[in-house]
């Protein structure tokens, strides 16, 4: 074999590499994103569980109170 098809050969295999090493890394960029938005996805979650409408606890209050607004409508 030729001394030139040698140095192709080893030229491509560090090229194919290098290409390989690279698309290792946005895997691994990848992979630590999504982590990322798990976690952001999880925050969303409870600041909307926080921050949810006030009705179903009115409806609460409203029959907690309703000795109170008796007494009132019986003064």
């Amino acid at each position: 074999m030729p001394v030139e098809a040698i140095v192709t050969l080893i030229l491509g295999a560090l090229i194919i590499a290098a290409a390989a090493l690279g698309l290792l890394r946005v895997i691994f960029h990848l992979a630590a994103t999504s982590k990322s938005l798990a976690a952001l996805d999880g925050g969303v979650k409870v600041i909307v569980a926080q921050t949810s409408t006030v009705p179903p606890v009115v409806t609460s209050v409203n029959a907690s109170l309703a000795p109170v607004r008796g007494f009132a409508e019986s003064i």
